[in-house]
């Protein structure tokens, strides 16, 4: 059995549908042409490649922290997707509440473009994800988990790692930021995403200068705390990306289909509640 023919959850991936949810006027970037992909187009892509479900992620890009069109897409969907919000800090417990009711389970925030302040001044939300059982979701990039980590460590809210961190791929597994992911899994409370090579990677695909980072974040955190993400529809791409050549990526990464299997399926589906009545 091929990866295409395996049970599949997507969990980085969004929806840009500037037609019926137009884009934020003070956005710093608008998607268009191959980079806008609906709902409904991603569903089709999903049935192509045996993805039955899908963790969307509202981008900082677009729409930043007006959640409709994700919000549409997980009334539309309720059984194919799960979603992981923006939101202003000083978000209310009852909107919270709200999100999570839709189908929301985390909150996403993005040291990588905004900075290390913006999650060091979101004490109180972190606060309010961790007593609602709800994810952390933080995309860092070179060392700025350096900075985090200490801060992070006074958290109770469960992490959930971008990207597998954006290391400098010119650095090295020994580079400091990569340490302090790596350090993460000694906390059951941090998983770490297998995805976004492209953003990370100084070679075209398939991006084997990221491979021993997938490596080490596997051997730390296990299958058990790894999940896969395509990160369709791939905005900002340095090349030409498709979902087929990724899946056959992740396949050449994590050759055991046990343990591909774990990742792809079990893991996501245990950690963001697919298949479990939203409450």
């Amino acid at each position: 059995m091929s990866v295409f023919d395996e049970d599949k959850i997507d969990c980085h991936c969004h929806i840009f549908d500037p037609v019926r949810f137009p884009y934020r006027d003070d956005t710093a970037y608008r998607p268009a042409q191959q980079e806008i992909g609906t709902a409904a187009q991603f569903v089709h892509v999903m049935d192509a490649y045996g993805v039955r479900h899908a963790l969307l992620v509202g981008p900082t890009s677009g729409y930043r922290t007006d959640n409709r069109c994700l919000l549409d897409a997980l009334e539309t969907y309720e059984e194919r997707f799960r979603g992981i919000a923006v939101v202003d800090n000083d978000i209310g417990r009852g909107e919270l509440v709200a999100l999570r009711r839709a189908g929301v389970v985390g909150v996403a925030f993005n040291p990588a473009m905004e900075g290390v302040e913006l999650v060091r001044d979101a004490g109180a939300l972190f606060a309010l994800l961790a007593d609602l059982g709800m994810f952390a979701q933080i995309q860092v990039c070179g060392d700025q988990l350096v900075a985090l980590a200490p801060w992070l460590a006074q958290q109770e809210a469960q992490l959930l790692i971008d990207h597998g961190g954006r290391p400098d791929i010119e650095a090295g597994v020994a580079q400091p930021g990569f340490q302090a992911l790596l350090r993460l899994a000694d906390s059951a409370r941090a998983s770490v995403k297998l995805s976004g090579w492209q953003k990370y990677s100084r070679d075209a695909y398939p991006y084997e200068d990221a491979w021993p980072y997938a490596h080490a974040l596997l051997g730390a955190f296990g299958p058990q705390r790894c999940v896969w993400g395509s990160d369709w529809p791939f905005l900002r791409a340095p090349e030409r990306l498709d979902y087929g050549p990724l899946l056959t990526l992740f396949e050449q990464i994590v050759p055991d289909a046990e343990t591909r299997h774990q990742i792809q399926w079990e893991t996501p589906r245990r950690l963001f509640g697919f298949d479990a009545q939203r409450s």
